[in-house]
């Protein structure tokens, strides 16, 4: 979250706290029968993961990241600009970036105070979530103009139901889950819940259920999928835990959940959903990323400059990269053949660009100002499941 926010918030005693559609309403095939038709025959028959009804198979029960190796990229858009879209919350414009000459080729007015770019279920879109302006602005990632806003209320953040039928809005000061239907973008059912901030999540293997954190109360939600429920809740064990960014490991058996007070990120058991470990990384632990071939995982420490290097195959943290001059590194992605990872510089209006093979730095271009959740795309993967890409 934004300082500013984070203040405004707390001083306020925690008064706290994505509608999108997957493509053009009403349109074409719906999102299983679309990606079932993609799908080869293989992948299925291997599909050994009773997932979610109407969820895509899962193409490896040992990775749930089999679908984003380098540059598999999906029919529907191998032939979109590579870009970086940049959210500036407090410029009120998303930044457009061009990642092979890191040049601003565009800067686009969007609602007050934007948060996240989130590419929509089926990947035809990108949603610029307006937290404070209560909408949500489309871009078309083809030809990269944004269009007419959609009415949605407090969309701090944004994800899609692995079956794509619907948007779950992180309505963060409403202190909502709300999930939308994806086609006609009207509120389904909203899940009031009783921790502060809900903020980000990711899905288990076979997306039966997500894990939520919950930024100013220190806590985790446990939510049901098909039912629409919070089945467990838990406080994290650490005093003014702050949780943020959630990543499931590719083997589906942990979640990882950031937290930039406890300056770490916490190790779940998701199915058990037991009282979770803290692995300490760096100050301001914010963002998790996964390499594209799902052995490390890139965890930002937006405290301190630095970027953490977590392999899955060892079980430990292995490298550090440290930013030339600083930075307050966020919320980003991994570029689509994997060789870069690009985070916003929070305090800075400035984003970087990191070699993952060595650490190096390789730009620090300016943006507007509070840049937050920003967007590589396209990504590889058959699906999004939303925040700044979750793709399976």
């Amino acid at each position: 979250m934004h300082l500013k926010r984070t203040t405004r918030t707390l001083i306020a005693g925690a008064a706290l706290a994505v509608l999108a559609a997957c493509g053009s309403p009403g349109k074409g095939h719906t999102a299983a029968e679309t990606t079932e038709a993609a799908l080869p025959a293989p992948a299925r028959k291997q599909n050994t993961v009773p997932g979610l009804p109407g969820m895509p198979p899962v193409l490896d029960p040992k990775d749930v990241y089999a679908a984003d190796r380098p540059g598999k990229l999906s029919p529907v858009v191998k032939d979109f600009p590579s870009r970086v879209y940049v959210p500036n919350t407090e410029s009120d414009t998303v930044t457009v970036i061009d990642p092979k000459t890191y040049k601003v080729t565009e800067t686009i007015p969007v609602g007050r105070q934007p948060q996240h770019v989130v590419p929509s279920w089926d990947l035809k879109t990108l949603w610029v979530n307006n937290d404070k302006g209560n909408t949500l602005t489309p871009i078309d990632p083809r030809t990269g103009k944004a269009g007419k806003t959609v009415d949605v209320h407090d969309p701090y953040n944004l994800y899609f139901t692995p079956d794509g039928k619907y948007a779950v809005v992180m309505a963060s000061l409403d202190r909502e889950l709300v999930f939308r239907d994806a086609h006609t973008m009207k509120p389904v059912k909203t899940v009031p819940v009783s921790c502060y901030g809900v903020n980000h999540a990711d899905y288990s293997m076979d997306g039966r259920y997500f894990i939520v954190s919950c930024e100013f109360s220190g806590e985790l939600l446990k939510v049901d999928t098909a039912s629409m429920k919070v089945i467990g809740q838990q406080k994290l064990p650490f005093h003014g835990a702050m949780p943020q960014d959630v990543k499931i490991s590719p083997d589906g058996k942990r979640f990882y959940i950031a937290d930039m007070m406890a300056d770490g990120m916490w190790v779940l058991d998701g199915d058990r959903f037991t009282t979770p470990t803290l692995l300490p990384t760096g100050k301001g632990a914010h963002g998790l990323y996964i390499s594209r071939d799902s052995r490390e995982m890139y965890i930002s420490n937006r405290g301190e400059g630095t970027v953490s290097v977590f392999d899955f195959t060892r079980n430990k943290l292995t490298k550090k990269w440290r930013l030339p001059q600083g930075g307050s590194p966020d919320m980003g992605g991994v570029s689509a053949d994997g060789k870069v990872l690009w985070l916003s510089g929070r305090y800075d209006a400035e984003v970087y660009a990191i070699d993952t093979r060595t650490g190096e730095q390789l730009a620090r271009i300016k943006v507007g100002s509070g840049p937050h959740g920003l967007a590589v795309y396209p990504q590889p993967g058959r699906y999004s499941l939303g925040h700044t890409g979750i793709f399976r």
